[in-house]
């Protein structure tokens, strides 16, 4: 999948360990009360341990829903950065891309890795200009242009913003455990306009639809106890937003949770951690992790309940090569909770069963209204996670 120069250049784990490393108290913390400035901070944060741009969202093409994920992710491993050799990993960015094609049945997914520079890969700091080889986001202007030419298909995207930028947590301080140090600097674009194409098999299909975006940066997001996290984010059909996060501990229990939702009139609630729940209402298991996901899920949030039913349920990533992990990233959509019953398709009903390769499986059948379209990331299902 990747090229050797590539290779060569992406994995700080080869670099040898006796090589002098930073001060173990390099990484700056997050701290409650930073203002966030733009578009400085659109840009990248190399002094932070990790960082991500996260695009999704709901595309149509001929009436058909397609959807779409691009990820590009920075790292400061705090090797060797005492040294001057233009091969010190000072910097590793990662990059993930997906299509959810229901005509497929299963995602189509493709993943980079390499160390910053050598004309290979660099985040910018001024405002948002990530890439590694042929892949790239940037806002030019006051939009956002993705170019990523994976295997198996391309993407020439542009996203406008059409609202104000949504500040999470307490203005951009976004709390992810007990312990104030486990944060982020975290905001959203939500409700972005989509245009551009998509490439399959050397067709190009023009498409457009909604987006979301994320941008967040840290030092020290899990608790030691967190296996991974349930995240979705949602752009609701009268304009609003809503995101809510748990952070799962070993057992399944919520170690940390919250969120916010912004109304059609530009209003924003945060939740506290015990404002948010997630239920699952059906499991599937990847046949070829064997990890099994709660790809239908109950999300309440101040008093808020949404069902979401996956796009597909075969959504799993395998980002073994890059990041290192199996998670779930899917489209989802968002009903009016609290009416759906879960049927099994052999008559019974209220039974919540784990589904693989269609035998037996239990559907969720929302019975609500639908509100939105989003898009759930579950992470630490195959393994704990460790960012």
């Amino acid at each position: 999948m990747f090229s050797r120069r590539r290779f060569l250049t992406a994995a700080g784990a080869l670099w040898p360990l006796s090589v002098v490393a930073a001060d173990a108290d390099a990484y700056p913390r997050v701290e409650r009360g930073r203002a966030l400035r733009f578009p400085r901070d659109h840009g990248s944060h190399p002094e932070y341990r990790t960082e991500w741009w996260y695009l999704t969202g709901w595309l149509e093409a001929g009436g058909a829903p397609i959807g779409v994920q691009i990820t590009f992710f920075r790292n400061r491993p705090r090797i060797a950065e005492l040294s001057r050799s233009r091969f010190a990993p000072g910097e590793l960015l990662f990059a993930h891309a997906a299509i959810a094609d229901p005509a497929s049945g299963k995602l189509v997914h493709d993943q980079r890795a390499a160390r910053s520079g050598f004309g290979l890969a660099h985040a910018g700091v001024a405002s948002t200009d990530v890439a590694i080889d042929d892949w790239s986001l940037a806002l030019r202007g006051e939009n956002y242009r993705a170019k990523i030419a994976a295997s198996g298909f391309r993407l020439d995207l542009e996203f406008a913003p059409s609202q104000a930028i949504l500040l999470q947590g307490d203005q951009g301080f976004s709390r992810k455990g007990p312990n104030p140090l486990q944060s982020s600097y975290y905001y959203s674009r939500p409700q972005l306009t989509v245009s551009g194409t998509i490439e399959r098999n050397g067709k190009p299909l023009s498409v457009s639809g909604r987006a979301w975006l994320d941008h967040e940066w840290s030092s020290e997001v899990l608790s030691a106890d967190a296996l991974g996290w349930d995240w979705v984010g949602l752009n609701l059909d009268d304009g609003g937003a809503l995101m809510a996060f748990r952070i799962r501990g070993a057992d399944g229990s919520t170690l940390w949770a919250g969120g916010s939702r912004r109304d059609a009139r530009g209003a924003v609630t945060n939740f506290a951690p015990d404002a948010v729940r997630f239920e699952a209402l059906r499991r599937w298991r990847s046949p070829r992790s064997g990890a099994e996901y709660p790809v239908a899920m109950r999300v309440e949030a101040g008093g808020l309940s949404l069902d979401l039913e996956p796009l597909m349920d075969d959504q799993e990533l395998d980002s073994r090569a890059s990041t290192g992990t199996i998670y779930w990233e899917g489209a989802v959509r968002a009903y009016n909770g609290g009416e759906g019953a879960v049927r099994s398709t052999h008559g019974g009903e209220g039974a919540v069963r784990s589904t693989h390769g269609g035998e037996g499986a239990v559907r969720s059948t929302a019975g609500g209204k639908p509100v939105g379209r989003g898009y759930l990331e579950l992470t630490g299902y195959w393994k704990k996670l460790v960012l």
